[in-house]
């Protein structure tokens, strides 16, 4: 049971925020231009506060449970490269820590003030391509061998 719950939460949480960034760079990004400046401006800022409350749950309970399972696969990890399961886990949690590292670099550009448009566009667009490849690595672990 705690296994199954572990990966509810995980599953759950990535929608959640693979949702999210789909959002924001496919939809919201293509959208708001076409509002006037001061319009465009609060909705943003409304926005950004709603999302910063929201996503550091969602990004702690992603990676809380993500934690919880890679324990239960601990001996695949202990030898990666000895199995094809090992491997593709293994390039899975490389891609969910540089997704963490962006999502930690963000906080920093924000507290710091340096996060501009620009910046902010490309980071998500880096995240949702990372995360395109943690859903193909998530499937290929239990589907792919060699």
């Amino acid at each position: 049971m705690h296994y199954l719950l572990l990966k509810f939460i995980h599953l759950t949480a990535a929608a959640f925020f693979i949702g999210g960034v789909f959002f924001e760079v496919m939809i919201l990004s293509r959208a708001t231009p076409v509002l006037e400046q001061e319009p465009r401006e609060r909705f943003s800022k409304a926005l950004g506060q709603r999302a910063r409350k929201v996503m550091h749950w969602v990004v702690l309970a992603l990676f809380g449970a993500g934690l919880g399972l890679a324990m239960h696969y601990r001996a695949a990890l202990h030898a990666p490269l000895s199995s094809s399961f090992g491997t593709l886990l293994t390039l899975k949690i490389i891609l969910a820590l540089s997704i963490l590292g962006h999502f930690l670099l963000v906080v920093l550009l924000m507290r710091r003030g340096q996060m501009t448009p620009q910046r902010s566009r490309r980071i998500h667009i880096s995240v949702l391509v990372h995360m395109l490849g943690v859903i193909f690595l998530a499937k290929a672990m239990f589907l792919l061998s060699w």
